[in-house]
């Protein structure tokens, strides 16, 4: 089951929240070579080229699905290029990541490599979900543990790499960053009920599980995680707290 980007855009309104949030931790100047890890649809990324006047900004992402419809946003000063995160190389004066990070492992060395990428005065701006110990999650993680379910996903279970801000803060300052910030916030959101939040997860977090379950299993795990949804959250609207990792950092002169 690859990315796809209408589930994905389904809650995008919630999802600008925080990519403001992020905007506003930005040091904007003109003519920026700028990076943004994990673009996806490339609409935030086309937001974030408007903020930055003449500045040339490349959003990458892993996905073909996801960059096949950013592609279509693509004008002179933007451009969209498939390219796992791990793999980026280059100097820039922005590198910026909007809920992209928490997929890729080792943060120890990934943050050491990304400032490294920076040129001097250059910028490390980053959101990722920290919310792994929401219901929404650890349901999951529970009926990915009962058959026939464990059996198809071969046990596999999500890890998250996503550290704690005090661990962020002494990670970054500890490979020469300046101007640190680091701060958790709860974005306050209200859905439907809890097929909404099934709706939500269906387009993140269970992604690579639906990709490793066979076809037959696909939809009654659904019908299982939906199911233990609604004992949990039986309320109507829902309240969805969300709890997001900010960060910013600078690579001194």
């Amino acid at each position: 089951m690859p990315w796809d980007p209408k589930r994905y855009e389904q809650f995008k309104a919630e999802r600008y929240q925080p990519f403001e949030d992020l905007v506003g931790l930005t040091n904007v100047r003109d003519g920026l070579s700028v990076i943004d890890l994990g673009c996806g649809t490339g609409e935030l990324t086309s937001r974030l080229a408007e903020a930055l006047p003449g500045s040339d900004v490349l959003g990458v992402d892993s996905s073909p699905q996801m960059l096949e419809a950013a592609s279509k946003l693509a004008r002179e000063g933007l451009r969209f290029a498939l390219c796992p995160i791990e793999d980026v190389k280059g100097e820039f004066d922005l590198i910026f990541s909007n809920a992209a990070l928490q997929w890729v492992e080792e943060h120890d060395s990934l943050f050491a490599h990304l400032l490294s990428q920076l040129r001097p005065g250059g910028q490390l701006v980053v959101q990722m979900p920290s919310n792994f110990g929401h219901d929404t999650h650890t349901i999951i993680l529970e009926v990915a543990a009962s058959e026939p379910f464990r059996e198809g996903l071969g046990g596999f279970a999500w890890d998250p790499q996503v550290l704690s801000i005090e661990a962020y803060a002494a990670l970054l300052f500890a490979n020469g960053a300046s101007d640190i910030t680091c701060f958790e916030k709860v974005y306050p959101h209200v859905l439907p009920d809890a097929d909404a939040l099934a709706d939500w997860m269906s387009g993140t977090a269970l992604v690579p599980y639906m990709e490793r379950l066979p076809e037959e299993l696909q939809q009654p795990f659904m019908e299982r995680y939906r199911e233990r949804l609604r004992e949990r959250f039986p309320a109507s609207p829902t309240f969805f707290g969300f709890r997001r990792t900010l960060l910013a950092a600078t690579r001194p002169e």
